[in-house]
Protein backbone atom coordinates (compact mmCIF):
# COMPACT_ATOMS: atom_id res chain seq x y z
CA UNK A 1 0.00 0.00 0.00
CA UNK A 2 1.41 3.76 -0.67
CA UNK A 3 0.43 5.41 2.36
CA UNK A 4 3.14 4.87 5.25
CA UNK A 5 4.17 6.63 8.10
CA UNK A 6 6.12 9.52 7.71
CA UNK A 7 7.81 11.94 10.20
CA UNK A 8 5.21 15.03 10.16
CA UNK A 9 1.61 16.17 8.96
CA UNK A 10 -1.64 17.90 9.42
CA UNK A 11 -3.96 17.48 7.03
CA UNK A 12 -6.47 20.23 5.52
CA UNK A 13 -10.23 19.75 5.65
CA UNK A 14 -11.25 18.87 2.47
CA UNK A 15 -8.77 16.22 2.17
CA UNK A 16 -9.54 14.96 5.97
CA UNK A 17 -13.41 14.84 4.46
CA UNK A 18 -12.08 12.62 1.67
CA UNK A 19 -10.57 10.00 3.57
CA UNK A 20 -12.87 9.54 6.00
CA UNK A 21 -15.84 8.83 3.45
CA UNK A 22 -13.29 6.50 1.31
CA UNK A 23 -12.75 4.91 4.75
CA UNK A 24 -16.37 4.47 6.31
CA UNK A 25 -16.76 1.33 5.07
CA UNK A 26 -13.70 -0.71 5.82
CA UNK A 27 -12.46 -2.16 8.68
CA UNK A 28 -9.75 -0.73 10.55
CA UNK A 29 -6.64 -1.49 11.55
CA UNK A 30 -5.02 -0.36 14.70
CA UNK A 31 -0.82 0.48 15.86
CA UNK A 32 0.02 2.80 18.52
CA UNK A 33 3.42 2.82 20.87
CA UNK A 34 3.98 4.75 23.81
CA UNK A 35 7.76 5.44 24.84
CA UNK A 36 9.11 7.96 28.26
CA UNK A 37 12.57 8.26 29.76
CA UNK A 38 13.90 10.50 32.64
CA UNK A 39 17.40 11.32 33.01
CA UNK A 40 19.48 12.51 35.91
CA UNK A 41 22.66 14.88 33.90
CA UNK A 42 25.57 16.72 34.32
CA UNK A 43 25.83 19.73 31.64
CA UNK A 44 29.26 21.27 31.74
CA UNK A 45 28.14 24.51 30.09
CA UNK A 46 24.40 25.06 30.91
CA UNK A 47 24.35 28.82 30.17
CA UNK A 48 25.36 28.39 26.43
CA UNK A 49 28.40 30.58 26.74
CA UNK A 50 30.91 31.53 24.15
CA UNK A 51 34.53 31.64 25.82
CA UNK A 52 37.32 33.97 23.90
CA UNK A 53 40.52 31.60 24.24
CA UNK A 54 41.41 28.67 26.42
CA UNK A 55 39.53 29.64 29.21
CA UNK A 56 36.64 27.38 29.30
CA UNK A 57 32.84 28.65 29.45
CA UNK A 58 31.99 28.71 33.08
CA UNK A 59 28.64 27.15 34.10
CA UNK A 60 28.59 23.28 35.54
CA UNK A 61 25.35 22.35 36.80
CA UNK A 62 23.21 19.21 37.04
CA UNK A 63 19.48 18.47 35.22
CA UNK A 64 16.94 16.40 35.13
CA UNK A 65 15.70 15.70 31.37
CA UNK A 66 12.14 14.56 30.91
CA UNK A 67 10.69 12.90 27.82
CA UNK A 68 7.04 11.06 26.72
CA UNK A 69 6.44 10.01 23.30
CA UNK A 70 3.37 8.76 21.55
CA UNK A 71 2.34 7.42 18.03
CA UNK A 72 -0.52 6.14 16.59
CA UNK A 73 -1.52 4.82 13.37
CA UNK A 74 -4.67 3.62 11.46
CA UNK A 75 -5.00 1.86 8.16
CA UNK A 76 -8.11 1.13 6.48
CA UNK A 77 -8.54 -0.59 2.95
CA UNK A 78 -6.61 2.93 0.85
CA UNK A 79 -6.27 5.42 3.54
CA UNK A 80 -3.90 5.91 6.09
CA UNK A 81 -3.96 8.77 9.35
CA UNK A 82 -0.61 8.90 11.73
CA UNK A 83 0.05 10.89 14.07
CA UNK A 84 2.74 11.43 16.64
CA UNK A 85 3.57 13.67 19.69
CA UNK A 86 6.35 14.32 21.77
CA UNK A 87 6.50 16.29 25.31
CA UNK A 88 9.98 17.21 26.86
CA UNK A 89 11.43 19.26 29.41
CA UNK A 90 14.54 19.80 30.83
CA UNK A 91 15.55 21.94 34.46
CA UNK A 92 18.42 23.31 35.52
CA UNK A 93 18.50 24.31 39.48
CA UNK A 94 21.49 26.56 39.13
CA UNK A 95 20.37 28.38 35.74
CA UNK A 96 16.52 28.71 35.56
CA UNK A 97 16.55 30.81 32.95
CA UNK A 98 17.72 27.33 31.24
CA UNK A 99 14.59 25.55 31.55
CA UNK A 100 13.07 24.61 28.58
CA UNK A 101 9.77 23.09 27.34
CA UNK A 102 9.55 21.27 23.54
CA UNK A 103 6.46 20.03 22.04
CA UNK A 104 6.49 18.49 18.53
CA UNK A 105 3.25 17.03 16.88
CA UNK A 106 2.56 15.37 13.72
CA UNK A 107 -0.37 14.42 11.83
CA UNK A 108 -0.50 12.76 8.26
CA UNK A 109 -3.45 11.83 5.86
CA UNK A 110 -2.72 9.59 2.89
CA UNK A 111 -5.02 7.77 0.44
CA UNK A 112 -4.06 5.37 -2.24
CA UNK A 113 -4.94 5.87 -5.99
CA UNK A 114 -4.58 2.31 -7.21
CA UNK A 115 -1.13 0.53 -6.29
CA UNK A 116 1.67 2.73 -7.10
CA UNK A 117 0.39 6.34 -6.37
CA UNK A 118 -0.68 8.12 -3.36
CA UNK A 119 -1.77 11.56 -1.93
CA UNK A 120 -2.18 13.24 1.22
CA UNK A 121 -1.70 16.48 3.55
CA UNK A 122 0.86 16.80 6.15
CA UNK A 123 1.49 19.03 8.81
CA UNK A 124 3.96 19.28 11.68
CA UNK A 125 4.25 21.83 14.85
CA UNK A 126 7.10 22.41 17.12
CA UNK A 127 7.14 24.58 20.52
CA UNK A 128 9.99 25.61 22.34
CA UNK A 129 9.32 27.81 25.78
CA UNK A 130 11.85 28.85 28.17
CA UNK A 131 16.17 29.39 27.41
CA UNK A 132 16.72 31.59 25.04
CA UNK A 133 15.73 29.96 22.09
CA UNK A 134 11.77 29.92 22.56
CA UNK A 135 10.08 29.93 19.30
CA UNK A 136 7.06 28.27 17.51
CA UNK A 137 7.96 26.42 14.19
CA UNK A 138 4.28 25.53 12.24
CA UNK A 139 4.43 23.89 8.70
CA UNK A 140 2.01 22.46 6.45
CA UNK A 141 1.73 20.68 2.64
CA UNK A 142 0.26 18.80 0.01
CA UNK A 143 1.93 15.60 -1.55
CA UNK A 144 2.19 12.79 -4.40
CA UNK A 145 3.75 9.70 -3.76
CA UNK A 146 5.29 6.76 -6.32
CA UNK A 147 5.80 3.82 -5.23
CA UNK A 148 5.72 0.83 -7.80
CA UNK A 149 7.10 -1.22 -5.92
CA UNK A 150 8.28 -2.34 -2.19
CA UNK A 151 12.14 -0.84 -3.15
CA UNK A 152 11.70 2.85 -4.32
CA UNK A 153 9.87 5.12 -2.90
CA UNK A 154 9.15 9.22 -4.36
CA UNK A 155 7.32 11.81 -2.63
CA UNK A 156 6.77 15.29 -4.05
CA UNK A 157 5.35 17.95 -1.45
CA UNK A 158 4.18 21.90 -1.49
CA UNK A 159 3.44 23.93 1.43
CA UNK A 160 3.47 27.02 3.84
CA UNK A 161 5.58 27.01 7.08
CA UNK A 162 5.30 29.96 9.35
CA UNK A 163 8.16 30.11 12.24
CA UNK A 164 8.02 32.81 15.21
CA UNK A 165 10.77 33.44 17.01
CA UNK A 166 9.86 34.95 20.73
CA UNK A 167 12.71 36.89 22.05
CA UNK A 168 13.08 38.73 18.47
CA UNK A 169 10.27 39.39 16.42
CA UNK A 170 12.71 40.15 13.43
CA UNK A 171 13.29 36.67 12.85
CA UNK A 172 9.82 35.68 12.20
CA UNK A 173 8.51 35.03 8.95
CA UNK A 174 6.70 32.91 6.64
CA UNK A 175 6.78 31.86 3.15
CA UNK A 176 6.03 28.80 0.27
CA UNK A 177 8.13 25.20 0.36
CA UNK A 178 8.53 23.08 -2.35
CA UNK A 179 10.66 19.38 -1.91
CA UNK A 180 11.24 15.84 -2.49
CA UNK A 181 12.42 12.89 -1.13
CA UNK A 182 13.29 9.47 -2.75
CA UNK A 183 14.19 6.14 -1.56
CA UNK A 184 15.60 3.23 -3.11
CA UNK A 185 16.26 -0.16 -1.34
CA UNK A 186 18.97 -2.08 -2.64
CA UNK A 187 17.88 -5.36 -0.62
CA UNK A 188 16.42 -5.82 2.51
CA UNK A 189 20.37 -4.45 4.26
CA UNK A 190 21.39 -1.90 2.42
CA UNK A 191 19.32 1.70 0.88
CA UNK A 192 19.99 5.00 -0.23
CA UNK A 193 18.17 8.37 0.01
CA UNK A 194 18.42 11.71 -1.70
CA UNK A 195 16.10 14.26 -0.29
CA UNK A 196 16.29 18.40 -1.21
CA UNK A 197 13.94 21.34 -0.13
CA UNK A 198 13.48 25.15 -1.31
CA UNK A 199 11.84 27.85 0.63
CA UNK A 200 11.02 31.42 0.22
CA UNK A 201 10.90 33.23 3.55
CA UNK A 202 9.39 37.28 3.68
CA UNK A 203 9.90 39.21 6.97
CA UNK A 204 8.35 42.00 8.15
CA UNK A 205 11.51 44.01 8.38
CA UNK A 206 13.91 46.30 5.70
CA UNK A 207 16.57 44.48 4.56
CA UNK A 208 20.20 45.72 5.66
CA UNK A 209 22.26 48.00 3.24
CA UNK A 210 25.45 46.54 2.33
CA UNK A 211 27.98 49.14 3.81
CA UNK A 212 29.49 51.67 1.44
CA UNK A 213 26.40 51.04 -1.05
CA UNK A 214 25.09 53.94 -2.30
CA UNK A 215 21.14 54.09 -4.00
CA UNK A 216 17.78 52.74 -3.40
CA UNK A 217 17.08 50.52 -0.39
CA UNK A 218 16.44 46.81 -0.90
CA UNK A 219 13.17 46.73 0.58
CA UNK A 220 11.71 43.75 2.87
CA UNK A 221 14.05 41.30 3.89
CA UNK A 222 13.55 38.23 1.66
CA UNK A 223 15.83 34.99 2.24
CA UNK A 224 15.62 31.85 -0.24
CA UNK A 225 16.85 28.64 1.57
CA UNK A 226 18.01 25.35 -0.05
CA UNK A 227 18.46 22.40 1.17
CA UNK A 228 19.71 18.89 -0.61
CA UNK A 229 21.75 15.81 0.69
CA UNK A 230 21.86 12.15 0.83
CA UNK A 231 22.16 9.45 3.12
CA UNK A 232 22.70 5.61 3.52
CA UNK A 233 21.53 3.06 5.67
CA UNK A 234 22.63 -0.88 6.46
CA UNK A 235 21.19 -3.32 8.95
CA UNK A 236 23.00 -6.02 9.71
CA UNK A 237 24.71 -7.69 12.71
CA UNK A 238 25.93 -3.93 12.87
CA UNK A 239 23.83 -1.03 12.14
CA UNK A 240 24.69 2.22 10.28
CA UNK A 241 23.93 5.16 8.66
CA UNK A 242 25.96 8.13 6.79
CA UNK A 243 24.68 11.37 5.43
CA UNK A 244 26.11 14.60 3.73
CA UNK A 245 23.57 17.97 3.75
CA UNK A 246 24.23 21.30 2.09
CA UNK A 247 22.02 24.12 3.25
CA UNK A 248 22.66 27.90 1.41
CA UNK A 249 20.07 30.92 3.17
CA UNK A 250 20.43 33.80 0.18
CA UNK A 251 19.84 37.25 2.15
CA UNK A 252 18.96 40.63 -0.10
CA UNK A 253 19.93 41.40 3.82
CA UNK A 254 23.41 42.47 4.47
CA UNK A 255 24.67 39.43 7.38
CA UNK A 256 22.14 36.78 6.57
CA UNK A 257 23.84 34.84 4.10
CA UNK A 258 24.45 31.45 5.17
CA UNK A 259 26.36 28.47 3.56
CA UNK A 260 26.58 25.29 5.58
CA UNK A 261 28.15 21.76 4.41
CA UNK A 262 27.18 19.00 7.51
CA UNK A 263 28.43 15.16 7.57
CA UNK A 264 26.52 12.94 9.84
CA UNK A 265 27.00 9.40 10.76
CA UNK A 266 25.31 6.84 13.49
CA UNK A 267 26.67 3.20 14.42
CA UNK A 268 24.73 1.20 16.92
CA UNK A 269 26.29 -2.70 17.70
CA UNK A 270 24.93 -5.13 20.37
CA UNK A 271 27.98 -6.26 23.00
CA UNK A 272 27.76 -9.21 25.35
CA UNK A 273 26.21 -9.39 28.71
CA UNK A 274 22.70 -7.45 26.88
CA UNK A 275 24.44 -4.17 26.46
CA UNK A 276 23.89 -1.94 23.06
CA UNK A 277 26.37 1.13 21.93
CA UNK A 278 25.22 3.14 19.72
CA UNK A 279 27.15 6.51 18.45
CA UNK A 280 26.49 9.77 16.59
CA UNK A 281 28.39 11.79 14.97
CA UNK A 282 28.45 15.09 13.07
CA UNK A 283 30.93 17.46 11.56
CA UNK A 284 30.13 20.87 9.62
CA UNK A 285 31.62 23.39 8.24
CA UNK A 286 29.52 26.94 8.16
CA UNK A 287 30.26 29.82 6.03
CA UNK A 288 29.33 33.35 6.21
CA UNK A 289 30.57 35.30 3.11
CA UNK A 290 29.69 38.76 4.52
CA UNK A 291 31.06 38.32 7.59
CA UNK A 292 29.56 37.36 11.02
CA UNK A 293 26.26 39.23 12.47
CA UNK A 294 25.02 38.04 15.74
CA UNK A 295 21.51 37.60 14.25
CA UNK A 296 18.90 35.67 15.67
CA UNK A 297 19.06 33.45 13.03
CA UNK A 298 22.85 32.21 14.71
CA UNK A 299 21.44 32.30 18.20
CA UNK A 300 18.61 29.77 17.77
CA UNK A 301 20.16 26.91 15.41
CA UNK A 302 19.77 23.90 17.44
CA UNK A 303 22.81 22.47 19.43
CA UNK A 304 22.82 19.27 17.40
CA UNK A 305 22.84 21.16 13.92
CA UNK A 306 25.30 23.95 14.11
CA UNK A 307 27.91 22.58 15.77
CA UNK A 308 30.41 19.30 15.47
CA UNK A 309 29.22 16.33 17.71
CA UNK A 310 29.76 13.25 18.98
CA UNK A 311 27.31 11.16 21.34
CA UNK A 312 27.85 7.93 23.02
CA UNK A 313 24.76 5.49 24.68
CA UNK A 314 25.06 2.42 25.97
CA UNK A 315 21.80 0.60 27.21
CA UNK A 316 20.96 -2.90 28.78
CA UNK A 317 17.57 -4.11 29.36
CA UNK A 318 16.71 -4.39 33.02
CA UNK A 319 13.13 -6.01 32.35
CA UNK A 320 10.60 -6.71 29.14
CA UNK A 321 10.24 -2.54 29.02
CA UNK A 322 12.85 -0.93 30.85
CA UNK A 323 16.09 -0.11 29.98
CA UNK A 324 18.83 1.35 32.01
CA UNK A 325 21.15 4.19 30.15
CA UNK A 326 24.36 5.48 30.31
CA UNK A 327 25.24 8.70 28.05
CA UNK A 328 27.81 11.13 26.81
CA UNK A 329 27.96 14.03 24.85
CA UNK A 330 30.34 16.68 23.28
CA UNK A 331 29.22 19.69 21.24
CA UNK A 332 31.75 22.31 20.06
CA UNK A 333 32.11 24.65 17.64
CA UNK A 334 33.95 28.31 16.56
CA UNK A 335 33.04 31.41 15.13
CA UNK A 336 35.55 32.62 12.79
CA UNK A 337 37.30 36.23 12.45
CA UNK A 338 36.63 36.43 16.00
CA UNK A 339 38.20 33.04 17.91
CA UNK A 340 34.83 32.45 19.56
CA UNK A 341 34.53 28.97 21.00
CA UNK A 342 32.05 27.41 22.05
CA UNK A 343 32.33 23.91 23.98
CA UNK A 344 29.89 21.55 25.78
CA UNK A 345 29.46 18.36 27.75
CA UNK A 346 26.46 16.15 28.84
CA UNK A 347 26.78 12.92 31.09
CA UNK A 348 24.17 11.27 32.05
CA UNK A 349 22.34 8.38 33.52
CA UNK A 350 18.50 7.06 32.94
CA UNK A 351 15.96 4.71 32.26
CA UNK A 352 13.69 4.51 29.37
CA UNK A 353 10.23 2.95 29.36
CA UNK A 354 8.29 1.73 25.94
CA UNK A 355 4.73 0.04 25.55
Amino acid sequence: MVPRAVSRSHPTPCILLVLLAACSASAAEWEGTLKGSARLLVDTNAPRDFSDGGTPAPGVDPALSILGAAEGRVTFERTQLVGRYELGGRMYPGFPSEDTLIQTGALEASLALGTEFGVGAEGHAKDRRGGTRAYSDLGTSLFIEYAPDVRMALRVRGGARRFVYRPDATANFGGAEVGATGRYRFNRRHSLTLFGEWSARRYGIQARTRPGVEGSAPGRREDGALTAGLSYSYRGPVTLGLGYSYQEVSSNSFGETVLRHRVTGSAGVRLPWKLTLMAQGSLGITRYPDGIYLSPEIILVEEDEGQNSLSLKLARPVSERVDLELSWGVWSTRLPRNDLTYSRQMFGVGITWRD
